[in-house]
């Protein structure tokens, strides 16, 4: 298991009384009286001088040459944004590979003017020595949003993308961010600071909160379009400076130009909880997901209990019966196959001994998840002579993407042809996009007769985290992000219905997966210096929770103190509670980590 660092890729109920008990009866007059007291949704932008002011029925906002240098909320005074430090920088920057950043402002003999749109509407327009641009400033009546929309471009090809700055933050402000299932830090926080997230493989929502004692405000983008963005937390000289970038799709060898999203801010009161549910409504309005959430199985609600990487053993399944109800408890089952794991997909073909355990388990009620794959393969497989056109090809460097295993240590995916094809014993493997139909229409009938031979009812299929911009972004008219969305649906569908799992869960993954084994923050196999600092934030769990089931990935044996915190980040986040066993000892005789986890299943 230790190959996947290829990734760096008391139960208590509540009695609630009767509503009428606790709500007073309501009297005539009281919806107007109501009315009248809220304030009116208007919305103005106007241009003074050279700066921009908005007003909307949730805040007061000023811009000056790009930059927000004022943010006060109407209901309580508050001021989130105080001005823009010396050092910030400019407010619209274009960005090129290895995040070489140019400035589009008005030093180097640039200008930038402000110019009104509309009653709502107005712009800066940049023209710098190496670029020029527009941000669009706008105001949304009914939510009281501010929407601003960054564009830039050059003659000089290669962007890869413009970012729109924010500065001036208020120090008390925390940065509350869906990174591995949801962090809540300080912005100067070692664990953050100058650091890049892209969407959605690490930064799993587009949205992030600035979060203090009693509310504070937020940043998101209504994107159902599977747009490619990214948020730099802040800079090597400013740790309190956010940026948003719009990315281009790939290629990008000539590109000249980014920009086409709009980013919404808004103040809040209360705390992350509240813009994090607004953000959830606007995903499942967007994307459809009420028909999805209720066609779930409801037996996925009733697991209490997951193993990851479950041994093939049978006294396993006997040891969790005897202290949990088999039906509440989710196997994952790496291995099971013929070939060995991770080898030859994408071909699935059960051993012997894995269909005796299987056939145990399900007879026992144990809900048994094969691990199968949903990019990548083998190349040298067969189906490869015909697949190879649409790997994934890396959108800096043009690389293929993928990864080979061996004696421990990656070795990524080798350019030659001839080697790539000769060494399956080194466990290459390449990503296939999954926007090819081909891709998908094997891969289900690859998994789908094993399902049904199984009589399974869930299944596992790895890496649907990894998708994001490439050289060859779009195929079939689609990203791999929109890509992974159909495959995932496509596998949930074989037959009369799988329960999907995956690796990673992001706000599309979701979707379509009913489980996902998540990572803990930057700690795949080892926990990072700091990891303790990273739970106690279930934003992810806010976000997805209704759709979606967490459970924990490596290192929950409960042997050692880093292990019981590998498992407490994981309940913190919402988690299932999950463990890694080597026999079915742990079990019988378990420590004190796995001990509390078993009873809390049980409860």
């Amino acid at each position: 298991m230790n190959r996947r660092r290829f990734v760096r890729t008391a139960s208590g109920a509540l009695t609630l009384a009767p509503l009428a008990a606790l709500t007073p009866a309501a009297r005539p007059g009281d919806a107007a009286a109501a009315a009248s007291t809220a304030p009116a949704k208007t919305a103005t932008v106007r241009v003074e001088d050279d700066r921009v002011r908005v007003e909307t029925h949730t805040l007061s906002a000023v811009f000056h040459k790009g930059w927000l240098v004022s943010l006060r909320c109407r209901a309580t005074g508050e001021e989130y944004v105080g001005g823009v430090e010396p050092d910030a920088g400019a407010a619209l920057e274009l960005v090129y590979r290895s995040d070489e950043r140019v400035r589009i402002d008005a030093s180097k003999f640039g200008r930038i003017t402000t110019h009104p749109v509309s009653e709502r509407c107005a712009e800066f327009v940049f023209h710098s020595w190496d670029g020029d641009g527009v941000l669009s400033v706008s105001a949304d009546p009914e939510t009281g949003d501010v929407l601003i929309e960054p564009a830039a471009f050059s003659s000089r090809p290669g962007v890869r993308g413009c970012r729109w700055s924010l500065a001036g933050l208020r120090k008390d402000l925390d940065l509350v961010a869906p990174f591995f299932q949801g962090t809540r830090l300080p912005l100067e926080d070692p664990l953050i600071r100058n650091s890049h997230w892209p969407w959605p493989f690490f930064w799993e929502a587009g949205l992030v909160i600035l979060q203090g004692k009693a509310g504070g405000f937020w940043v998101h983008t209504q994107d159902a379009r599977y747009r490619y963005k990214a948020l730099q937390v802040g800079s090597p000289a400013n740790p309190r400076q956010l940026g948003f970038d719009t990315e281009a799709y790939g290629p990008i060898d000539n590109n000249l130009s980014a920009g086409g999203l709009a980013w919404r801010l808004n103040v809040h009161q209360g705390d992350w909880s509240v813009p994090a549910t607004v953000y959830r409504d606007w995903l499942w309005d967007a994307y459809r997901l009420r028909p999805d959430e209720q066609q779930r199985p409801p037996w996925i609600r009733d697991i209490a209990f997951a193993v990851s990487w479950c041994p093939g053993d049978a006294t396993i399944l006997e040891a969790l019966a005897r202290r949990l109800d088999p039906r509440r408890v989710l196997l994952h089952y790496p291995h099971w196959r013929t070939d060995p794991y991770d080898e030859n997909y994408p071909n699935y073909v059960p051993s012997d001994d894995a269909r005796q355990f299987i056939a145990k388990g399900q007879s026992m009620g144990f809900h048994v998840m094969p691990h199968f794959n949903s990019v990548d393969m083998d190349p040298s497989h067969p189906a490869y002579a015909f697949l190879r056109d649409f790997q994934y090809r890396g959108l800096d460097r043009q690389d293929l993407r993928g990864w080979s295993w061996h004696e421990g240590r990656g070795l990524g995916v080798p350019e030659s042809n001839a080697t790539r094809v000769q060494n399956r014993d080194k466990k290459v493997m390449v990503k296939i996009h999954p926007g090819l139909a081909f891709w998908r229409s094997l891969l289900g009938r690859s998994i789908g007769p094993v399902a049904r031979d199984l009589a399974l009812d869930t299944v596992f299929i790895d890496v649907t985290l990894v998708s994001h911009n490439l050289h060859n972004c779009l195929v079939d008219g689609m990203t791999s992000t929109e890509g992974m969305n159909r495959l995932i649906r496509h596998v949930a569908g074989l037959g009369r219905g799988l329960a999907v799992g995956g690796e990673g869960l992001n706000e599309i993954t979701m979707q379509g997966q009913s489980f996902a084994q998540v990572h803990l923050f930057k700690s795949w196999q080892d926990s990072i210096d700091g990891l303790e600092r990273t739970g106690g934030c279930p934003l992810n769990e806010r976000l997805f929770g209704r759709l979606c089931r967490s459970f924990g990935y490596s290192g929950l044996g409960g042997r050692n103190p880093k292990e019981e915190l590998r498992i407490r980040v994981h309940l913190e986040h919402g988690a299932i509670p999950t463990v890694t066993l080597r026999s079915a000892a742990e079990i019988d005789q378990p420590n004190a980590a796995v001990k509390s986890l078993l009873e809390r299943a049980g409860s």
